[in-house]
């Protein structure tokens, strides 16, 4: 299925290099703004299939982040993140914001709500396949200063398992058992004694599948939602 996936995100992927449609300002609707936000060498047109789904069900503000690899540093990364969600919620007229996060795009919204006070305005954030723990997965990239901070025992990590007394905002982890990028695969768990974190199993989904596939897609739905408690396991084989 991964591989089908890749084939048809490939082709999608010059769409996600195009410019971001404005966002019409709605304080009406019970739904908060959701920011997506995409993994490594990856963009915005990953999380197609994902934002029709939340257009369709009544998201009216689903806006799509692109970030380059090139910035080398999750740090940096997460700075920009909380500047575009400070434009979000000025043009929205929300004080807060839903995200979701695929892969190093989790880690990156993580490390801004955790140690840039992103809790203020992050309301829920979902990770799908986010090394939370660190993987070794991909050793010819290690090389790569923002590969090196997705390791195990990383100074970003080690910044991350630290305390975080007081965070406001809900976590959500998708964590699969057949995510070939996450080694172990219970690294995508995210396990802290002062964040408010569920986490969820998905069985017979690999890496790139998580965002689209549509047992994953529904759970985000009533995730974001907030309809009921986060199921403990999908068996989306």
């Amino acid at each position: 299925m991964d591989l089908a996936v890749l084939a048809g995100h490939l082709v999608m992927y010059p769409t996600g290099l195009l410019p971001e449609r404005d966002q019409e300002r709605d304080t009406v609707r019970a739904h908060p703004p959701v920011l997506l936000l995409h993994g490594f060498v990856d963009n915005r047109s990953t999380f197609a299939v994902l934002r029709r789904s939340l257009h369709h069900h009544g998201w009216t503000q689903v806006q799509a982040l692109n970030y380059s690899p090139l910035i080398g540093d999750i740090r940096t990364a997460a700075e920009l993140l909380g500047r575009h969600v400070e434009e979000i919620c000025a043009q929205s007229g929300r004080r807060r914001v839903d995200i979701v996060g695929h892969s190093l795009g989790g880690l990156i919204a993580r490390y801004y709500v955790q140690c840039l006070g992103g809790d203020r305005r992050i309301r829920t954030l979902v990770t799908l396949g986010t090394p939370h723990a660190g993987t070794r997965a991909v050793p010819a990239l290690a090389p790569h200063p923002i590969i090196r901070q997705m390791r195990p025992g990383s100074d970003v990590l080690t910044e991350l398992a630290g305390p975080a007394p007081s965070c406001r905002t809900r976590f959500v982890a998708f964590w699969s058992d057949l995510d070939q990028l996450m080694i172990p695969v219970e690294a995508a768990q995210l396990v802290h004694p002062d964040l408010p974190a569920e986490n969820v199993k998905v069985s017979g989904v690999g890496h790139l599948a998580l965002p689209v596939h549509g047992s994953v897609v529904a759970e985000i739905r009533r995730t974001l939602a907030g309809t009921g408690p986060v199921r403990s396991a999908i068996e989306a084989a």
